[in-house]
């Protein structure tokens, strides 16, 4: 419980930082719009590009973003055919990214530097990238069906850089090139920028405290493919590989397991806002996952780790 509490008090600038955003976009009219492409097109491409070159690649280790991607695409799917059936509105089309697309990055990465330390943040980057292309082609592909043809859907798709930076970033980093230490202080910077950014989207989306929950049929099913669906899907997937196959290390199980236990993500805002669709009933499921989580990833990392 000692443990649980020591990371409630950590997480606690998280929240301070959504809270921010609420201020800017109240009183400073900060457009959250204009930040979603910086965040979408710049400093999230960074962000997996400068994760893939710290890591130490191996056939196991690059295999892991696509195992993530597996499990998020799973999950947005089948959750989605729900969605459709149950919810009613075109809000629906946002259910695969608040299911399959945990907010790995800007909430998960100061979580996992202080559960894991330096080099296995390194392990969990590598896992979030996962996520992170799950985002930018089913998870975006599905949300952007909502409003736009099949033909379009895929053009924007194709035009989202996060894939081609972890290609590229693979194939520097078996070939032995590094980045030069004079822009590594660019990429810490960057690193900090995810996380703030990111959490005041969330502030400067929300216009009012009031009705966050919005569809409460929306809510409900998003809260359970992330907070149900997911934890479970990665204590399969630990026990499964740690009882019968031994592929992967405590570290990796470990990593995945903060994924799915993390808050839906705030690039469903980010996503939302581009799209157009249904961004405050976004905004609201996405900031009240994220209060959820400062009581359940302190009792679930307790519990777990």
């Amino acid at each position: 419980m000692a443990a649980a509490l020591a990371l409630l008090f950590k997480l606690t600038p998280l929240y301070v930082t959504v809270v921010l955003g609420w201020l800017a976009g109240r009183y400073l009219q900060a457009s959250g719009r204009h930040i979603a492409g910086i965040m979408l097109y710049i400093v999230t491409p960074s962000i997996v590009f400068s994760g893939v070159m710290a890591a130490p690649l191996t056939t196991e280790i690059i295999l892991l973003p696509f195992l993530v991607f597996g499990f998020c695409s799973f999950l947005g799917i089948t959750h989605q055919a729900l969605a459709r059936r149950w919810i009613g509105d075109s809000s629906a089309a946002l259910i695969p990214l608040c299911v399959g697309s945990p907010n790995a990055g800007y909430f998960g990465v100061p979580v996992a530097l202080l559960l894991f330390g330096e080099e296995g943040l390194a392990i969990y980057i590598v896992c979030m990238l996962g996520t992170s292309l799950y985002e930018s082609s089913v998870g975006f592909y599905l949300a952007a069906r909502g409003n736009y043809s099949v033909p379009d859907a895929l053009k924007r798709v194709a035009r989202l850089p996060s894939m081609y930076a972890f290609a590229l970033a693979v194939t520097l980093n078996l070939s032995g090139v590094g980045i030069p230490q004079v822009f590594e202080p660019l990429f810490d910077n960057l690193r900090g920028t995810y996380s703030i950014l990111g959490m005041m989207i969330i502030g400067m989306s929300i216009s009012s405290f009031r009705g966050l929950a919005g569809n409460l049929r929306f809510t409900a099913l998003a809260f359970f493919g992330k907070f149900v669906s997911w934890p479970l899907l990665a204590s399969a997937f630990w026990w499964l590989d740690a009882t019968y196959m031994g592929v992967y290390s405590d570290a990796v199980y470990k990593a995945i397991f903060l994924i799915s236990i993390t808050p839906i993500a705030a690039n469903t805002v980010v996503i939302a806002t581009m799209l157009d669709t249904s961004v405050k009933q976004a905004a609201g499921t996405v900031l009240l996952s994220t209060v959820l989580a400062l009581v359940t990833i302190p009792l679930m990392v307790a519990l777990a780790f």
